[in-house]
């Protein structure tokens, strides 16, 4: 049996601990999560939820109902979030609130944080991802025992009633006061003169008036 060199040994060795580093480099095998952006009808066709990046740096993902099968109650009369455990929101009308709260990317390259159940007033763990152009798998946890998966799929089309405006502008869904978007300050008006107060300026001389015509000569 031939007897292998020990000059290759630290070679291997350099080779092995170099794997092993870029193996345990955080986020080195990490994908980023697709980006679930979209309109998307949930999986008992009671909503329609509009999903868009939000955050600082629009690096987390929130979700707004834009649409109700069901907008009005029994007495006609807009659908209202009264179950709401912040008093101050309990007024406000469930087409157009907040559901998803600023979901983060995960290791296993998801979005997680919380949903809001506004027929139940209650905040859930919730993870989402998409793996498919047309659909958005949801699994929400009220325990770790508890969880529970669904699946919307993505919609094009506009339906009667559904808020198409910007996000916390005319027409569109209301953000929580955290997730709002950021309003950009108004550019700065022009800096005045500091030389002194400009003079007006002068007006223009009045037409002289003109001179009455001779009087013919007598005869």
């Amino acid at each position: 049996m031939t007897k292998r060199s020990t000059i290759d040994r630290p070679w291997r060795s350099a080779a092995l601990l170099a794997a092993t580093t870029l193996a345990m480099l955080p986020g080195a095998a990490l994908a980023a999560p697709a980006d679930p952006s979209g309109t998307w009808l949930t999986e008992d066709g009671r909503a329609r939820i509009r999903v868009e990046k939000c955050g600082p740096q629009e690096k987390n993902v929130c979700g707004y109902v834009v649409w109700l099968k069901v907008p009005l109650n029994d007495k006609g009369q807009p659908r209202l979030d009264f179950k709401n455990p912040d008093p101050k929101k309990q007024a406000r009308p469930s087409l157009g609130h907040q559901l998803i709260m600023g979901l983060k990317p995960n290791a296993d390259s998801r979005f997680e944080g919380k949903i809001y159940n506004s027929e139940e007033g209650k905040y859930y763990d919730v993870t989402i991802w998409t793996e498919q152009p047309t659909e958005l798998s949801i699994r929400g946890c009220m325990l770790a025992i508890l969880c529970g998966s669904q699946t919307w799929t993505r919609v094009s089309d506009v339906a009667p009633g559904q808020l198409t405006g910007p996000t916390n502008g005319p027409g569109g869904p209301r953000p929580d006061a955290e997730w709002a978007p950021k309003v950009a300050p108004a550019a700065a008006a022009a800096p005045a003169a500091t030389t002194g107060t400009a003079k007006p300026a002068a007006a223009a001389p009045k037409p002289a008036a003109p001179k009455p015509a001779a009087a013919p000569p007598a005869e």
